[in-house]
């Protein structure tokens, strides 16, 4: 990549950490479009990574030999890790298994990958790949969680068919696309060093095992707003409700279902944010009482009893130490004027409103038009592609936030 006539990774250090996994065969790739674009790559690999790809592989396209032994002699005095801690200006680990992230969440160091990432001051990214069902396990969450906490950042996983057959979220991101996003890295952007957390995507609230009440929102809007804050430099985290999207490259993702699971995972993480930008169409009810099994269709009526959902965008707002918060509003009629109201009644720093169910875009299409609202000011954003509208989006908010926080 080519920022100014400047190639950002030119003699860049990269330290790729290579974990056991089906997706070590990716890090051969990832690795040869880093040496052409001009950086220095040293590969420490694990010893189930070399059941995947040979370290003689990796050898020829670095062009340096592969270090996978702790109590190594020929590098000082068997002191590697330090040695490796210190050459590195970023170290990324890819694929990093379910495994390695344990490993790296309870301080282990019986490796010389886990040491060295324990002893660096480098920057230390993960891309996680591993089965859909592990990525998803409580513990797995947990273990992101704690490193997410530590300042580690997550690219991925993605979603999609796996080598197991089964299909959903833990594909290692592609190699281009952990390519662009170093290359993101490396470039400085208006939001580096900012941390956002975003919303997406509808919630689910079930009825019965079958049954939930849900909306047409397709999250599209929300990933693509997460595509260009990791654009313009800001670390990204995205809770994603039910959607089959892509995880953007550069993207901590974490899925859930109901209202209620995206307000505790909002909450688990708002407190290491500086922005936080609602997009998801969060259900305003749930039942109140979910049926254990398949309701039968034996009468002509039936009643359900809703009861409210907490609104996440206020109670975030109301934090004693509340980040700069964006809302959104989607309306069939008077969008302005139903959004200014939410935005006052909320104490929201911006809000986005636009038009649904109507030749503007909105739910379930690629294009959108937004209004942007805040205290004494506004904007139209006429219709486009959503990508090309999450980033004049992403300006705006960059606007705003800088003007209540200068550096």
């Amino acid at each position: 990549m080519q920022i100014g006539d400047v190639n950002v990774l030119a003699d860049r250090k990269v330290l790729l950490g290579v974990t056991g996994g089906i997706a070590a065969y990716k890090s051969v790739e990832l690795v040869r479009l880093l040496r052409k674009s001009g950086a220095e790559v040293q590969v420490v690999m694990t010893g189930g990574a070399s059941q995947f790809v040979t370290p003689m592989t990796l050898q020829a396209v670095s062009g340096r030999t592969v270090r996978q032994d702790l109590f190594d002699p020929g590098h000082e005095a068997a002191m590697g890790h330090i040695e490796l801690a210190r050459w590195a200006d970023v170290v990324l680990v890819a694929p990093a298994s379910a495994s390695f992230i344990a490993r790296l969440a309870n301080g282990f160091a019986d490796n010389l990958l886990s040491t060295l990432c324990l002893a660096t001051a480098a920057p230390l990214i993960l891309a996680p790949a591993m089965n859909q069902q592990m990525w998803q396990a409580q513990a797995t969450q947990h273990n992101v969680g704690v490193l997410l906490h530590r300042g580690v950042r997550l690219w991925g996983p993605a979603l999609g068919d796996q080598a197991c057959g089964e299909v959903g979220p833990g594909r290692m991101v592609e190699p281009e696309a952990l390519f662009q996003q170093l290359c993101n890295h490396f470039s400085s952007g208006p939001l580096s060093g900012v941390r956002v957390l975003l919303t997406a995507g509808p919630t689910r609230e079930p009825i019965d095992p079958v049954r939930f009440i849900g909306n047409r929102s397709s999250g599209k809007m929300g990933f693509a707003l997460a595509r260009a804050f990791v654009s313009a430099g800001a670390t990204v985290e995205l809770v994603a409700g039910p959607v089959s999207l892509a995880t953007p490259a550069g993207v901590a993702r974490f899925d859930v279902e109901t209202a209620r699971e995206m307000e505790q995972k909002v909450l688990d993480r708002v407190t290491e944010c500086d922005i936080f930008v609602g997009c998801a169409a969060v259900a305003d009810y749930r039942p109140e009482v979910v049926a254990d099994q398949k309701i039968k269709k034996n009468n002509e009526q039936m009643e359900i009893h809703l009861v409210r959902n907490n609104d996440i965008l206020a109670t975030v707002a109301a934090l004693s130490k509340a980040p700069f918060t964006v809302g959104f509003a989607a309306e069939t009629q008077a969008p302005e004027t139903y959004a200014e109201k939410k935005r006052i009644a909320k104490k929201i720093d911006m809000i986005a409103a636009n038009l649904v169910g109507a030749s503007e875009g909105g739910f379930e299409r690629d294009e959108n038009a937004l209004t942007l609202l805040w205290e004494g000011g506004q904007k139209r954003l006429p219709l486009a592609d959503k990508g090309m509208l999450a980033e004049q989006l992403v300006t705006l908010i960059t606007e705003r936030y800088e003007n209540r926080y200068p550096a």
